[in-house]
């Protein structure tokens, strides 16, 4: 099944040339059945490169799945056209009415300041507790990912000496868990954070599973099952270049940064990086998407309610 799509969004161009199936809204409110509700709260600063980036991983499912673009309403993008904007997003106000099968948070670039220092930390608390009656499960990234685990489970962020930026080697910490269907015991996944979690202070909460972790950069995964949302600390949704980018956009600005670990190959940044974690970033978010799938109700109103249970 195609991934459902507001209709001239920029990746649709992007999605069809990479053989992703999309279909436009036309298209899809022909079809008799109901598509999974996904929602994307974009904080990152180019919106329009995290869409296709979130989108690939998503339209590659056999399921339909309707994406809906949110933004924070009290903030103002500054690396996004505002037409853009107002054409394809709406603002958290403006849904927080509806109720979606699975909602992703995405990372931002605020990790340095404490939570509370965030111009839009307020509102964002109120996403976050609106997920918990309103989303059947939440797939919270990077910055998004501590953000929710500090609201929920007060587990705290660290800033690290040095940017942890590159590709490192993780462990598969719990190959029976659904989530971790399919993927190796051993694999590589991109890193770019200034800030880290814990797995000691993570350990410490019942309920928290940790599913994957690095011996280099801490802990990846973490599955809560109470609150069925999981907590990716890393970017496994990166293209091939998102590291590159980062590497010569600091580069120009005059910022110090280190060549991204294992990255480019034989350390030349004038060479093609490979892709080494295409495979599991599918892996990850069709499994997510599997089990939402099959744990969700099917009247979507009753998301939410006494009866229903968020399943695994």
């Amino acid at each position: 099944m195609p991934i459902r799509i507001p209709d001239g969004l920029p990746a649709q161009e992007t999605l069809i040339e990479e053989g992703v199936r999309v279909m436009t809204e036309k298209v899809a409110i022909r079809q008799d059945i109901r598509p999974l509700r996904i929602g994307l709260l974009n904080l990152m600063p180019n919106k329009i490169k995290t869409e296709v980036q979130i989108a690939r991983l998503i339209g590659a499912s056999p399921l339909q799945v309707e994406l809906s673009l949110v933004r924070i309403g009290g903030h103002q993008a500054k690396n996004t056209p505002v037409e853009h904007l107002l054409a394809f997003y709406n603002t958290w106000d403006e849904i927080k009415d509806q109720k979606f099968d699975g909602f992703i948070i995405t990372g931002a670039p605020v990790e340095k300041l404490e939570f509370e220092d965030v111009t839009y930390w307020d509102e964002m608390k109120a996403i976050l507790d609106w997920t918990t009656t309103n989303v059947h499960s939440t797939l919270n990234i990077c910055w998004g990912a501590m953000a929710a685990i500090w609201h929920f489970h007060k587990v705290p962020k660290y800033t690290l000496a040095e940017k942890a930026f590159g590709v490192y080697r993780h462990m598969n910490l719990n190959r029976a868990s659904p989530y971790m269907n399919g993927f190796s015991d051993d694999f590589q996944i991109p890193v770019s954070r200034w800030t880290e979690c814990r797995s000691t202070d993570i350990i410490e909460h019942e309920g928290l599973d940790i599913l994957m972790e690095s011996s280099e950069t801490g802990p990846c995964i973490v599955h809560e099952r109470k609150g069925n949302r999981l907590y990716v600390f890393n970017h496994i949704e990166y293209d091939s270049t998102s590291l590159a980018d980062e590497y010569f956009r600091d580069q120009q600005a005059g910022i110090e940064i280190k060549l991204p670990h294992n990255y480019f190959p034989n350390n030349d940044p004038t060479r093609p990086p490979l892709n080494r974690w295409r495979s599991h970033a599918h892996l990850l978010f069709g499994n997510w998407i599997n089990n939402i799938y099959q744990t969700t109700p099917f009247e979507i109103e009753k998301i939410g309610s006494e009866e229903h249970n968020p399943g695994y």
